[in-house]
């Protein structure tokens, strides 16, 4: 179950339920990524609806290997996510408050 105090977003990929979040680590992993000095950039996009796929792509690797998943970039890009784009979109959006957001 995804607990949300912890971070955590469900996501189905290829028809099985994964948990994702956004651990330290995977903060970290993230950053070196995307070559940003901090995650703020990626806040900002996200908060402006201007993100990339690439950006949704890297924040749900990151989050799926820190919720356990042996995932990679390639594989998560070829696919099928409950939602389609949308919802991966939606997905990385909640990850991403969820790390920096106490859930109500």
């Amino acid at each position: 179950m995804a607990n949300p105090w912890r971070g955590d977003v469900a996501l189905i990929i290829d028809g099985q339920r994964y948990v994702a979040r956004l651990t330290l680590g995977a903060l970290a992993e993230l950053e070196d990524a995307l070559d940003e000095p901090s995650l703020l950039s990626l806040v900002e996009r996200f908060e402006s609806n201007s993100f990339s796929s690439r950006d949704v792509l890297r924040l749900l690797v990151a989050g799926l290997r820190a919720g356990g998943m042996d995932v990679t970039e390639t594989s998560l890009g070829n696919a099928t996510i409950d939602g389609g784009p949308m919802g991966a979109a939606k997905a990385a959006a909640e990850l991403l408050a969820r790390a920096f957001v106490v859930p109500a």
